[in-house]
């Protein structure tokens, strides 16, 4: 049996400025934007290339036995590029705050990329301060 990832609630406090920001800032992919039911939205968005969404909810409850996330609370989401430098200019011409290119290293985060596969990231947070990680990958996903 397969067990897909294919679904990661945002918790935001306004969706269509969540929806603003990863559609046409962040430059993700618009799904789904539908009242599910009355007084319930979701907005499903997906990343390029991604086999995992997003989704941006308004009045939906929480899953039983679950917390709710406050908006904001959700940090650690992280994708992967395959040329970082390209997609930081990406998301610094679309108006996103996000870091220098960083790599880990005996020291913590240095600037700079990492030189080595897999040691150069970038970070961003959306409107609420859900924080989000890029990383930088050797290959395309479908290559890996």
């Amino acid at each position: 049996m397969e067990w897909t990832l294919e679904v990661i609630v945002v918790p935001v406090s306004d969706v269509d400025r969540a929806k603003e920001f990863y559609a046409d800032k962040v430059g993700f992919k618009v799904d789904l934007d539908s009242q599910v039911a009355p007084g319930v939205r979701i907005v499903q968005i997906t990343p390029p290339g991604s086999r995992c969404s997003i989704a941006l909810t308004e009045g939906l409850p929480g899953a039983p036995g679950q917390d709710a996330m406050a908006p904001g609370s959700l940090t650690g989401l992280q994708v992967c590029v395959t040329d970082i430098a390209a997609a930081r200019e990406e998301l610094v011409g679309r108006g996103v705050e996000v870091s220098p290119v960083q790599h880990a290293g005996p020291e913590g985060w240095t600037e700079g990329p990492g030189g080595e596969a897999w040691n150069s990231f970038m970070f961003f947070t959306d409107p609420d301060g859900n924080g989000w990680t890029v990383q930088e990958a050797p290959s395309p996903l479908s290559e890996r």
